[in-house]
């Protein structure tokens, strides 16, 4: 499956996931301090970075950008906890449409140069990985409220 079908299908399933959650659902504790709602502000944020990279790289070419993610988390956790969780929703789905849209129409020659920081863990044009990853988070926690 290429990156952008794997992309539409993890948009797809947070759709329906962002779709069937109320705000009783969207404020239910995650662990560690976190809500549902920020987790999902969390992969809003993540999607809006991996789309202003994007940009950036088109106009300046491709190069590194360096983070220490669990300090990026850790720092952003009380503002993404700030964020009311139907609009965290629905900062997650905007981000991800946007930032699939541009991995979507990203010229083949800088695709190419993307996928050397992929290969070196530094990028992830398969955006669903992440997605993927807090939507099963999200459905355990969810089942182990009820």
């Amino acid at each position: 499956m290429s990156e952008i079908d794997a992309n539409k299908k993890g948009r797809e399933q947070l759709q329906a996931l962002v779709n069937r959650l109320s705000d009783e659902q969207l404020a239910v504790k995650a662990g560690d301090g976190w809500t549902v709602g920020a987790i999902l502000a969390h992969l809003a944020f993540w999607d809006y970075r991996a789309l202003e990279l994007v940009r950036r790289w088109k106009k300046e070419g491709v190069g590194a950008s360096p983070t220490d993610a669990d300090a990026i988390n850790d720092a952003m956790k009380p503002l993404l906890l700030a964020i009311a969780g139907r609009q965290a929703a629905n900062l997650a789905i905007q981000a991800a449409e946007a930032v699939d849209a541009e991995l979507s129409n990203i010229p083949e020659d800088l695709r190419t140069e993307i996928e050397a920081l992929v290969r070196e863990g530094k990028f992830r044009l398969n955006r669903s990985i992440h997605r993927n990853e807090h939507l099963e988070q999200i459905e355990k926690m969810l089942a182990e409220s009820r």
